[in-house]
Order: structure tokens, then sequence, then C-alpha cells
């Protein structure tokens, strides 16, 4: 079966032809092929000529600018060729200068195995001395000081630097010569963890600096809104879009398939994306189907193979799950297997979406909308490799960002990528990083301000004046007690960790904000599949003690948010509607916990916690009096619509900003402070903020547009986790008013006359079915 008769099935099946909302078909793109400025070395050439490889526009295009000493970002889809376009400059590089060094920085230590391979490979065929080697956490001792001394390309990861440059001076052969540092998937570096690796570079850059050298830098990443921006930020220097794909493909085909095409889905979507995998694998499609978590992975393959196993046994071990947390060996296994087709269908996290090779597939099913265009497009983008036709499917969860998808079709396919967020003013993020810095080496205003920004001098006093750091004639060293790069967590903000034990075995860490949420006392928490139980939550000694249960309920915190704003920093105002954006001082009471059975609410326990203080970044929204008036003269409750206006505009935040609905938080009052004003608030989670909320305040008008048609248009009458019901709210989804809600979205959306003229500022009519 081809790609055409599983289309034909889609079509023709009842079943499935209710839940295909709407299908795309791109047309094929022949290749183009670009011209280098300057020859190659022989070496090169012969390698190239040996892979039967001719090179693409935006290949050559980036070869061009590194050997013309700028800085490269490359974001053209998965499977395009960017690494070749890296590779081929640093091998030149290395073929000119002996003593010339590179080093490139992987998310995932499956990528540094890959890019070892890779390497090793190119450097056997033209003979080029590059002696790769992978230096991370898995390195023995043994072979570290070899590698620091000889290895002219080192692979690693960003947590191993942010260990090791404080012992540069091992490093001296390394970093006197460094040319090229290469970023792969440096989409992965935004948001909190974003910001933390940004200021890794510039302290990466500085220790460079000491030793006279002045690397390029390249930085390979998946399409974004920004990617100048981006890669500015994270780096700190300018840099060169290369972003026109010159790479074939065949005919793609994107289905867009809602379980809740009625507003209700008799089975849950994990069950019909497990059908649609089966119907692929028994077309003969290779299919890889992607899935937002290691359980669900495994539970996938289980249901896919019990069901494949009504047909043959041999089909049932055709499939298989991938995801991090296998051995090595296992997972190059699986790898293998998917490009020799011995395996046709494998269930993944989104281990999968980066740029391993794995060959040629026929089809991708992704089960619920993975948060970003850019994941839809990296995943989609697997299919196909070869320019041969291909089909990827999207399934819908009953969230309010699937099914805005679902029932504004055209949104989705001409959806623009998200702007990727780095903040590296953030103060308790550059506090971090300038211990480490002053660990490294000292600090000096002249020379190091510009690394750090504007806070840099006032950060330094505020640390001598606590004790970490002191000045001397050489300039301000780190003072304080360990080691610098201990304290700062490059996956979080520097805070109150809380150790979660099980019988005296660690099983994780959390932060004050997460313990409260997820793990105090009598809480039900999940951990790599497991059920436990809160028994004790010790605040002194930042302890967890959880023991393992068997129950079928589940616990859901309730909390209270107050908010005082401490400074306006730019101000706005759309049709009438007063807009905000600057900082703000939130304290969130953790108050009680609710135990529930599916909606049913077995019991309400209280909890006595220490409220949470932070400043952060918000915008918020004060309503005119007509808006309060038009409300309440439809008899419709003012705080039940504002409610519902800040859960939607919440929903679809990381529509428009790359992040997570958890990244943020929201406060709404029909009489917020002195005045009394109807208000909305939404702010960054994160102590000091991260540029989640700034950037949603340039981006307004279609932030509220589809904040407006997402709950306009869904179909139930009351409102439901589709649109204004959030999993995440502290008052448990009390007041909410649908009605309300669109009535007061309608006005942000400045489409308020047009759709009272249409009598559409209300719930809307029942959509048709597809």
């Amino acid at each position: 079966m081809a790609v055409d008769d599983v289309i034909r099935l889609l079509g023709t099946n009842p079943v499935y032809r209710s839940r295909v909302t709407s299908q795309q078909i791109q047309d094929p793109e022949p290749a183009s092929y670009g011209i280098l400025d300057a020859p190659l070395p022989g070496a090169l050439d012969a390698y190239l000529a040996q892979n039967n490889i001719r090179l693409y526009s935006h290949q050559c295009e980036a070869i061009n600018a590194l050997r013309a000493k700028k800085n490269v970002i490359i974001t053209t889809p998965t499977a395009s060729g960017k690494t070749l376009a890296f590779n081929i400059p640093v091998f030149s590089c290395l073929a000119a200068d002996p003593e010339a060094r590179a080093l490139y920085l992987y998310p995932t230590k499956a990528l540094s195995n890959d890019q070892y391979s890779t390497l090793a490979a190119m450097e056997k065929f033209t003979g080029i001395p590059a002696k790769p080697a992978i230096y991370d956490g898995d390195t023995p001792q043994s072979k570290r000081a070899a590698i620091r001394e000889n290895s002219r390309i080192v692979i690693s990861n960003p947590h191993e630097i942010h260990q090791v440059l404080s012992w540069h001076a091992k490093w001296s052969p390394f970093f006197s010569h460094l040319k090229f540092v290469v970023i792969d998937e440096a989409h992965r570096y935004r948001g909190i963890f974003g910001s933390q690796i940004a200021l890794l570079i510039r302290r990466l850059s500085r220790v460079a600096r000491a030793y006279g050298s002045d690397p390029q830098f390249v930085l390979s990443t998946a399409t974004l809104a920004n990617p100048e921006e981006f890669a500015g930020r994270l780096v700190g220097r300018p840099f060169t879009l290369v972003d026109t794909d010159g790479s074939p493909h065949g005919t793609r085909h994107f289905v867009l398939y809602n379980p809740f095409f009625d507003g209700i889905g008799e089975r849950s979507a994990h069950q019909e994306t497990k059908d649609l995998l089966i119907s692929c694998v028994k077309g003969d499609l290779q299919t890889l189907c992607f899935t937002g978590s290691r359980k669900m992975a495994e539970l996938f393959t289980i249901w896919a193979r019990e069901d494949a196993r009504r047909t043959s046994a041999h089909l049932a071990q055709s499939i298989s799950a991938y995801r991090a947390g296998y051995l090595p060996e296992e997972r190059r296994t699986i790898e293998r297997q998917l490009k020799s087709g011995e395996i046709r269908g494998v269930v993944s996290t989104n281990a999968l979406e980066l740029g391993i090779d794995i060959g040629s597939l026929d089809a991708v099913i992704i089960d619920g909308y993975p948060g970003t265009m850019m994941s839809v497009r990296q995943q989609a983008g697997r299919a196909g490799r070869k320019g041969a036709e291909s089909l990827a499917v999207l399934v819908a969860q009953a969230n309010p960002l699937d099914q805005y998808f679902m029932h504004h079709p055209k949104a989705f396919f001409s959806r623009s990528h998200e702007h990727a967020i780095i903040d590296t003013q953030n103060p308790y993020i550059v506090s971090g990083h300038l211990l480490c810095a002053a660990a490294e080496q000292p600090l000096r205003e002249e020379t190091d301000a510009g690394l750090f920004g504007e806070s840099f001098a006032p950060l330094l006093a505020g640390l001598a004046e606590s004790g970490l750091l002191k000045k001397t004639p050489r300039g301000w060293v780190y003072a304080g007690r360990g080691r610098a790069a201990e304290a700062v967590r490059l996956d979080g903000m520097a805070a109150e960790s809380f150790r979660i034990l099980c019988n005296g075995r660690l099983l994780e860490t959390m932060d004050r904000a997460q313990a409260y949420r997820d793990a105090h006392k009598g809480a039900i928490m999940l951990h790599q599949g497991e059920i436990y139980v809160v028994n004790e939550m010790d605040l002194e000694m930042h302890t967890i003690r959880v023991s393992e249960t068997d129950v079928d309920y589940y616990t859901q915190p309730l909390k209270e948010v107050d908010l005082r704003v401490i400074e306006t920093q730019e101000t706005r105002e759309l049709k009438g509607v007063k807009c905000a954006f600057g900082d703000v001082e939130v304290t969130e009471q953790y108050t009680g916990y609710k135990i529930k059975k599916g909606d049913t609410i077995l019991g309400v326990e209280p909890l006595n916690l220490p409220p949470l203080t932070f400043r952060t970044k918000a915008f918020w929204l004060v309503m005119p009096d007509q808006v309060a008036t038009s409300v309440s003269r439809a008899g419709l409750d003012l705080a039940g619509g504002l409610h519902g206006a800040e859960h939607a505009l919440i929903a679809l935040m990381p529509l428009h900003v790359m992040c997570d609905r958890w990244d943020i938080g929201g406060l709404s009052s029909p009489a917020f402070g002195e005045n009394g004003d109807p208000t909305i608030f939404v702010y960054d989670g994160y102590e000091g903020g991260i540029g989640l909320a700034e950037k949603a305040f340039t981006l307004l008008p279609a932030l509220f547009l589809s904040a407006h048609e997402l709950v306009r248009d869904c179909p139930c009458k009351k409102g439901c986790p589709s649109c204004i019901y959030s999993p995440k709210c502290g008052n448990d989804n009390v007041p909410l008013d649908k009605e309300a809600t669109v009535k007061i979205l309608c006005e942000l959306c400045q489409e308020s006359e047009k759709y009272e003229m249409e009598g559409a500022c209300t719930a809307g009519p029942e959509p048709a079915a597809p």
C-alpha cells in the first residue's frame, strides 16, 4: 500500500472520515545546487565525489559565509544537510592550520555519538587529522588528558563545558587555537535554559579571549520567527542567516485529525493514534509516531503490538519504542533497524525529533500538538527524507491549542514559526554566571561589562556586599564557599532544592515552587510511570519523603494569587483597553488540595505552607467602563468572563511565543487596585522574568484575535477544557462564564462592532461538521 492508499482510507472509512478536519498537499520540489566562492581542498572534493554528494544552494551559502569569517545561523529543515554545511569549513580550516581546534556542542548524547561517527568517517577518508573525541560525563578519567591535549574536534554538551571552564588551564592547548564553536539544535536553548546557556557561551568566549583566540560560531537550528535576533542573544555577536532550503522533497500530505470533532470524543486520542499507526504499518508504510512522554511511548508500543499480533506475529515484532533512558546499544540497534527497514513502526518521544540519521520514512503521526510549530515541522520532516512521497498526521488532544488548530486549519497551515525567547538581563541568572566567571578569571569592568550587560556593575557591588565577590588589584574574584559552578543550575533558576526520597533512595529534586505544587504532604505524584504518595514535607531540611502506592485518585492543589505593580515600563492603548508592561511582585499561597477521581471530588484537605513571593515581569489589561457595563447588562458574570479571558490568553500564548503554558501565570480581578478597575494580568512564572510577557506584549493584537477565535468557535455551551478550563488553575476553574469571556475577548480583538452586528458576541453557532 502506498501513501495514496492510506489517504484514500482516511477519506472513505466512516470512522476516519468524520475525524479528518483538513488536509494540505505540498507539491514536490527539485534540488537547487550552489557554487562555492573558492575550491575545496582536494581531499574534501574527493570525499564529496566518493559519496555522490553535490552541494545544495544553502550548503554553499553557509560554507562561503563561514570561509569569509562570518558567524552563521542555518535554519533549513531537518534532513537538508546542515551538518555537512559546517563540517566542510571546519575540516578546511583543520587542513590549512595544523594547530586549529573546534568545539561541537550537542544537547543529547545520542546526537554526540551520531556526529562522532560522521566526523570519524570524514577523517578516515580525507586523511585530515581531526582526532574527534567525545568529552562528557561518561568520558573515562584515563582518556581526558589526552583528549584535552590532542583532539582537534571536541564533541561535548553545555553541562560539561559549564563544569570544565574553571579548569581552563588544563585546556590551554585547545583554547589557544579554538577556531570554531558549533552549536547544533540551538533552538533547544530557549526560555530559562536558553538564558543560562547564553551566559555560559559568554563565559566560554571570555576564556577563549584570555588565551588569544576569537572563534567563529555556527548555529544549526529549526526554523524560527526571529533567527538573527535569537542567535545574537544566545551568543552576543551578529550573525549571517542561511534559511533558503535547496534540498529536494517529494509530495507531502499533512492531515489534521480530530477525535473530538463532535465536542465529545468517544475514545481517547491515544487509542485513535494507535489505530492510525496500525493502519499505516499494515499498509507497509514505515511510520514514526511521536508522543509526549516515555510512559506513553511504552504504552503505545504495547497496544500496537497487541493489535498487530492479530494479523501476524512478525508484524507485531516490527513495532518498537524509542526514548531517552534506553542503553546506548539499544538505541543504536533500533536506529540500524529503522535504516534497514526491519522495523516498520516506532513510537518515540521527541528524542527522534532531533537530527539523528534514521534513514527514510514514509509517514509520521504526531500524538497531540507538541507545543510549537517548529516541533511540528521538525517531526513531520522526518517523513520523505529522500524525496519520496510522505504523510504526516496531527492527532488533536482536547486542550485549547489543539482544538484551536482543528477549528482553524488555515491558521495552522499558514502559521509562521514562533519567537524563541532569551533574556540575558535577568539579574538572578546573570548573578550566578558572574560568580562562575569570577572563579574562572578575575572580572574587570573595562573588559567584561560588554559581555554581561547593563546590570554588570550593580550586580558586582551587590555580590561583594554578600561576601561572594572580592575586589583585588587583578579584578573581582570569587570569594564564596564551594565551587561556583555547582551553585548554578543550567536547567533552571538558582533556587532552594527539595530532595524527594523513597525509603532513603533519591528519586529526584524539585525547586520550592514545584514542590509546593506537586509534592506537598498528601499529594499523589508520578515518577517514571510509578505512583507515590507524599508522607512528609520537611521545610527546614528541604526533604520530602514518599512511598509507593496504587490508588485510582489524584490530587489537585488550590492556591490564591496576590499581585502588586512595582513599576510600569511601557503602555499602549488598543481600542480603549489600557495595556501595560512592567515589574510586578507576585505572592502565591497554597491553601489546600482536592482529592479527585475523574471529575468527582472525594474530599478537600487544608495546607499550611509559607507563601511564595517573587518579582517578575507581566503585561496587564485594564478594561474600559463600557466593557463591564455591557457584560452586566447582558446578565453575565464579569469575574467569570475576566477569568475565562485570562485562561484563553495563557492557553494561546504558546501559539505566538515559544513557551509552555506552565511557564506563565495569571490573575484577573473585576476590581483591582485603588481604582477598582477590571484587570487581567499575565506574568512570567520565574523570578526576574524570562522575556515571555515582554514578547507577548508586542504581539497583543494577534494574541487577542486567536484567543477570541478559540473560545467563540468551541462547540461547548458553558466552557470546557478545549477553551477556557485550565488544568493549572489554582481556583479550580471557578468562576468561569463563557459568554462573558467571548464578549470581553471580542472587545480586546477590536472587532466588537463586526461581531455584535452578526450576533457573534455570544458562544457562537455550532460549527458545521467537517
